[in-house]
């Protein structure tokens, strides 16, 4: 039987929550990261998935205070806005994610982008795939360029507080679905503080070209490979909770991988219920 205490011991060290192995240094997220794969930036409730926060703070709830060292990790972030040194945006769950440059093309291999990035957007809004509001963001992006958000809301016209739900909603579709990224930080704005956004495929051309020789359920099991690495073990409901896909195309994936032997299937864990999956090293 597969022991929780078996299952902390390995995530100490993936997630890095022992002392010895905290993220301390821009240069050492950066290699966690890499080492990784993908992590979220913050900590998510009822979520199993590294952070670059409590690789570097510890399993701890994240404060409110400004001050507390924590939060270097914000710096960190937005000064590696538009470097190339990884990928960031609104991915897992539509949450801040950060992802290594050479995982990136395994995710958009996944997203509704087939063809031109210039096209394929007004066919998921004749879709019915598309919300209104990601369709105008996008446009005016595609044609603009890069812009901060204070600026894509007055050239969207969404600058009414109405209009807040309606606007967020938009980037973060467009950021999940890999159209668009934050990449910069502009002094703008009520707080002095904005994102600037640009389009993937000028960011990024080379994500693009490599995405196309990914197939589909190639993707798919890199991906959770790579969230086994990190996590060891988890039941089927925990690692459909990250990844969000059809559970079908979920049952086909982990069954791949079991018949593989990159996971091993129907382990019991102490006091838990559910199927569990776990790495062969960990499951002994």
């Amino acid at each position: 039987m597969l022991t929780l205490d078996a299952i902390a011991t390995y995530r100490a060290e993936t997630y890095r929550t022992r002392q010895d192995l905290r993220v301390e240094t821009k240069e050492e997220a950066i290699e966690y990261v890499n080492a990784r794969g993908f992590v979220m930036f913050w900590p998510i409730k009822g979520v199993v998935m590294p952070s670059l926060w409590v690789a570097v703070a510890g399993s701890r709830l994240v404060p409110n205070e400004h001050d507390d060292p924590g939060h270097v990790t914000w710096g960190w972030k937005d000064s590696l806005l538009g470097r190339r040194r990884w990928y960031y945006g609104k991915v897992l769950r539509k949450r801040a994610t950060m992802i290594s440059l050479d995982v990136v093309p395994y995710f958009y291999a996944l997203s509704e982008n087939f063809g031109s990035p210039e096209d394929d957007y007004l066919h998921q809004y004749h879709d019915g795939t598309m919300t209104a509001e990601a369709k105008q963001i996008y446009k005016v992006l595609l044609r603009e360029g890069p812009m901060n958000s204070p600026a894509l809301r007055r050239a969207t016209s969404m600058t009414d507080k109405k209009a807040n739900y309606r606007f967020n909603r938009g980037r973060t579709e467009l950021q999940n679905d890999f159209k668009v990224l934050p990449v910069g930080v502009a002094e703008v704005g009520s707080w002095n503080y904005a994102f600037i956004y640009e389009c993937v495929h000028r960011h990024h051309p080379e994500i693009l070209e490599q995405a196309t020789e990914i197939k589909i359920g190639e993707a798919r099991r890199e991906l959770v490979t790579l969230y086994f690495r990190s996590v060891g073990a988890v039941n089927f409901s925990d690692v459909t909770k990250v990844f969000q896909w059809p559970k079908r195309e979920m049952e086909r994936t982990i069954d791949a991988l079991v018949e593989s032997g990159t996971l091993v299937s129907g382990l019991e864990v102490e006091g838990q219920k559910g199927m569990w999956f776990s790495l062969p090293e960990l499951a002994g």
